[in-house]
């Protein structure tokens, strides 16, 4: 029966010569987790959940607040204050009950970071804060997890896959991290709903074609504009 359940549902990617069984068996089997369940988490979340990745972690501490639904679509208003950890398990499993949900309702820190990555294939960072990047490519780069890293601001993101079969991480491309008062965030210049959807869709994208062995960016930033839809990727 789950033969047959995993083909009605996935059977357009299946189609695919690049995916066929063999790729959606590695989905199935795969263990991902993300950081964050906000702009970008939200749109990567639903996509590698309704692509079949068998076992998905989700870290946030966070609770849904009405500033939050322009754009972190997995949420409506009936949710407000509810924990977002736990809402987008439940979301998630509606979407798709064939796969496993775990969550972490807890701030990632230098305390329990190892903990909570070492378990994982593949960590996808969507978070929104400096710290908490560098905090994830460190143990990614600890542990040799490969990264898929995604930024937003204003009309414009960026994309990256760090550590992945000996390539390089964050801080071959920005040894430190900026001093935080020097960094624009989106509380202060804000975001465009949409950007976060664009940029985390490209990041489950990435996510996806690196569990299958597809073609991934190696040692590359992508650099998007939506304002004007110029694509740069940059090599590093």
């Amino acid at each position: 029966m789950s033969i047959i359940q995993d083909y009605l549902r996935y059977n357009r990617q299946m189609m695919l010569p690049e995916i066929g069984d063999l790729g959606q068996e590695k989905l199935k089997k795969a263990r991902i987790l993300v950081i964050g369940a906000g702009g970008l988490g939200c749109p990567i979340l639903q996509y590698i959940s309704t692509a079949g990745v068998g076992t998905i972690g989700v870290v946030d501490f966070d609770k849904i607040e009405i500033h939050n639904l322009h754009r972190q679509i997995l949420y409506t208003e009936s949710q407000i204050g509810q924990d977002k950890a736990t809402t987008t398990k439940s979301v998630l499993e509606t979407l798709n009950p064939l796969i496993t949900i775990v969550t972490f309702e807890e701030k990632l820190t230098s305390a329990n970071a190892i903990q909570i990555m070492q378990d994982f294939d593949c960590i996808v960072d969507g978070s929104d804060n400096f710290e908490t990047r560098y905090l994830v490519n460190d143990t990614c780069v600890t542990l040799g997890k490969p990264l898929i890293y995604g930024s937003i601001l204003k009309f414009e993101g960026q994309l990256a896959v760090f550590n992945h079969k000996g390539s390089k991480n964050l801080r071959d491309l920005f040894p430190e991290p900026p001093n935080p008062k020097d960094v624009p965030n989106c509380n202060l210049n804000g975001v465009l709903g949409t950007l976060p959807g664009i940029i985390g869709t490209m990041m489950a994208h990435e996510t996806l074609k690196l569990i299958m062995d597809l073609p991934t960016l190696e040692n590359e930033l992508v650099l998007f504009s939506t304002l004007n839809w110029s694509f740069t990727k940059l090599r590093f």
